[in-house]
């Protein structure tokens, strides 16, 4: 299942997301963890060092590659220079899946230790100094929205991304690329400011929302909440000790984690793997088609030189179609 972290910046996004992703990999399942936030702090959160965390692959710069390896043999896709962030598969298009080896993990997924469990990540990339001026941070995240357009997910495995701050993810079609949402909120009036404008953006998209309320710290608290959120409040995330000492640099094991804060995170789950019962997969795909069609007539038909609408497979529906025979890298592909 897909599942993303939203937040204004500094409500605790991040450290909630790689709790979660903690969480999961400590009960034994597969998750792969994305960082698509302008500010990449995902990786440190999961115990990389600075250094690690800035060595990391970049999807962004291996954007190409993961086109040429995503079109396969689809016969409306002349070329990967034609794909798009929004392209959608089809018949022939290699489709990803959570628990494989394949060329894009190869490249740009670093397998990370923890100490219950380990996770793949992947992260977008830094917004550099070379990109001021001439290049907004959505076309780094576009590369996410390319995957999660191509990956076949089943119960049991988790792709939790981390994405950026505030209401920036309504910039493209990725916010509709999740099965669930956490929208994490402190007990402040701009904590629910982000939550106000992120629901009025997502209701005609049919977006599952849940909000996370953090920092919470005591019963005035979750009052201001429970009034300004109502029923999309899903629990609340206290102060934390064990949060403290992992951002003064220490290493603190998860199962030291307050047991009402533990309890918090299998609450996510819970809720994500509800939420994954409810797909509709003919409406995930019907949305992957619209912005595409919208791409498509904004910017990149005149960018690209062809109606990349007669890309469309109008017959495909990610997950009803069998993908084995299509799935074999051609001779001396790589990523």
């Amino acid at each position: 299942m897909k599942i993303a972290f939203v937040g204004k910046g500094g409500s605790g996004k991040t450290t909630l997301s790689a709790l979660f992703i903690r969480h999961l990999a400590a009960k034994g399942r597969p998750v792969i963890a994305v960082d698509a936030d302008i500010n990449q702090h995902l990786g440190p959160a999961l115990g990389l060092t600075d250094d690690q965390a800035v060595g990391l692959p970049s999807l962004g710069g291996h954007l190409p590659e993961i086109k040429d390896y995503l079109r396969g043999s689809n016969p409306l896709i002349r070329s990967s220079d034609e794909m798009i962030k929004t392209t959608p598969p089809g018949r022939g298009s290699r489709l990803l899946r959570i628990v494989e080896e394949n060329p894009v993990y190869a490249s740009c997924a670093r397998p990370i230790a923890l100490d219950e469990g380990s996770v793949r990540l992947l992260a977008t990339g830094a917004f550099t100094e070379e990109d001021l001026g001439v290049a907004c941070y959505h076309s780094k995240v576009g590369a996410v929205e390319l995957l999660l357009n191509h990956l076949l997910d089943g119960p049991g495995e988790y792709l939790v991304t981390d994405m950026t701050a505030g209401s920036d993810s309504f910039a493209s079609g990725l916010f509709t690329r999740f099965d669930l949402t956490f929208l994490v909120a402190e007990p402040t009036r701009k904590g629910v400011s982000v939550y106000r404008q992120y629901k009025d953006y997502a209701r005609d998209f049919g977006v599952r929302l849940r909000v996370v309320g953090n920092k919470v710290q005591g019963p005035d608290d979750l009052a201001f909440l429970r009034r300004e959120v109502g029923d999309d409040l899903l629990t609340t995330f206290g102060q934390s000790d064990w949060v403290r000492r992992l951002e003064q640099g220490a290493e603190p094991p998860l199962k030291s984690l307050e047991p009402a804060n533990r309890a918090v995170l299998e609450e996510l789950r819970i809720e994500a793997d509800t939420a994954y019962g409810r797909r509709d997969a003919r409406r995930y795909t019907e949305q992957a088609v619209l912005f595409h069609r919208r791409n498509a007539e904004s910017w990149a038909n005149s960018k690209v030189g062809i109606d990349l609408a007669t890309q469309v497979d109008d017959d495909f529906v990610l997950g009803e179609f069998a993908d084995e025979d299509e799935r074999t890298s051609p001779a001396g592909a790589h990523v």
